[in-house]
């Protein structure tokens, strides 16, 4: 098996199964025994066919006589995979991209004819690349949509936010290589001795340029086999959950509780800024993750993290006014991490209408936790109001022994006056994310 391969296996069981491409893609890397340079040509591949399927399936439309929808899943990826290659990664030659496309295609597809017709679409669209049909612009939804692969419900929500061009920003950052940002467990290691074993291993090492003890690493091949990863001197975290952790005032002595926790990286964020000392109750409503987080945990050496199994909606009166900071990432439509996880742009819009609901009794719930004088922290990983500054100003309007405060972060986000902010890839360099802090002034009526 090569990189081609196993990126039309992978891409197929998605379609076919509705799995997550990465999930989906370790598998068939780990099948194959695929390492090195072929697992990340086919990770590259995986990811830049997901990234541009809207605007790949508009081009090959145009060259094929037969509708996409009524071809064999295997061919279509196939097809992707070709004009993608041609499209996007210069290094290949188109030759070689076409070629590989109808061998795929002659390999594991059932129509004899298939390869033959595989080979003539792409052969065509190869002639023609420096003239593809133009994308209509009369409508900028739909325009914006096929060009950067994104759903028109999404960019329609977009554009009033930010603008035309500001939502092309934001979708082009969506297709973008986010880069892997190491948190450095400070607990154990300074920052320059985990950057120093790191290099050791041949792993390529950089400062990130404004959040402290935070490594950008490359080159990094099977991150969970090098020696700082194993000795827990690190985590892998985006750097907007660890803004979270900062805005947050997490301090040593302190006791946090965690209301979404799984899979535990906001949790070993306030542990390690709590250098470890009092308490850090982490919470997840599936009994696996409490293994996963209790498995991180160990790993870090962070003794004050206590994983539980706890709903987050249901009250624990044992817990009521018993926490100095209480975090709720809660359940989202995750519209912030499509850069990490480019299929969520595909998932059906429908289930996300309840998500808001779900949303305020969560929020509602851990309210009750917090101490007088206490932190109650609000995020998602989305960007949309409904889901964020709406939750936020409904809760408000029901409590009023809970106020807004102003927090300060490093880098582009700076002063946050307002107690809330939404961080997006394009302009902060995150995840998309939305993070608000309510300091309880008072009791509860």
């Amino acid at each position: 098996m090569d990189a081609r391969e196993a990126a039309l296996l992978t891409l197929n069981t998605c379609q076919r199964q509705g799995g997550w491409s990465d999930g989906a893609l370790k598998k068939q890397l780990a099948a194959g025994g695929l390492e090195g340079r072929e697992a990340a040509l086919a990770t590259q591949l995986c990811f830049g066919v997901v990234q541009n399927q809207l605007l790949l399936d508009f081009y090959l439309s145009k060259f094929s006589n037969i509708p996409l929808r009524r071809m064999e899943s295997k061919v279509v990826q196939a097809l992707r995979l070709g004009l993608y290659q041609m499209l996007f990664l210069s290094r290949i030659p188109q030759s070689a991209a076409v070629n590989s496309s109808v061998e795929l295609t002659r390999t594991h597809c059932k129509n004899p004819r298939a390869p033959g017709m595989v080979n003539a679409i792409l052969r065509s669209l190869q002639r023609n690349l420096n003239q593809l049909p133009t994308i209509p612009q009369n409508d900028p939804a739909e325009y914006l949509s096929i060009l950067y692969s994104h759903p028109v419900w999404l960019v329609e929500e977009l554009l009033p936010l930010l603008g035309s061009e500001g939502t092309a920003e934001y979708l082009q950052a969506n297709n973008s290589q986010p880069p892997i940002t190491a948190m450095v467990n400070t607990t154990k290691a300074t920052t320059q001795q985990v950057a120093q074993l790191l290099a050791e291993q041949g792993v390529e090492v950089a400062s990130h340029p404004w959040l402290e003890d935070c490594l950008i690493l490359n080159k990094t091949g099977n991150l969970e086999r090098l020696d700082a990863y194993q000795q827990g001197l690190f985590y892998v975290q985006d750097p907007a959950s660890r803004l979270m952790a900062l805005a947050s005032g997490a301090a040593p002595g302190m006791r946090v509780l965690d209301v979404c926790a799984a899979p535990g990286g906001k949790s070993f964020a306030a542990a390690i800024q709590m250098e470890n000392q009092g308490e850090v109750i982490s919470c997840d409503l599936h009994p696996h993750k409490k293994k996963l987080i209790q498995a991180g945990a160990d790993r870090l050496g962070l003794s004050i993290i206590k994983p539980m199994t706890a709903d987050g909606k249901v009250r624990r009166e044992e817990w009521v006014s018993a926490f100095d900071l209480v975090l709720v990432d809660a359940p989202c439509s995750g519209l912030g991490v499509i850069r990490k996880k480019p299929d969520i742009r595909y998932k059906d819009p429908e289930p996300l209408a309840d998500l808001p609901q779900v949303q305020e009794a969560i929020l509602e719930n851990a309210a009750g936790y917090v101490k007088t004088g206490g932190v109650l922290m609000y995020s998602t990983c989305t960007i949309v109001p409904r889901e964020n500054g709406e939750i936020v100003a409904a809760f408000l309007k029901k409590h009023p022994e809970f106020v807004r405060e102003a927090f300060i972060l490093p880098g582009p986000a700076g002063e946050v006056s307002e107690g809330e902010i939404t961080l997006w890839p394009q302009v902060h360099q995150t995840d998309g994310f939305f993070i608000c802090k309510l300091r309880k002034v008072g009791e509860t009526p």
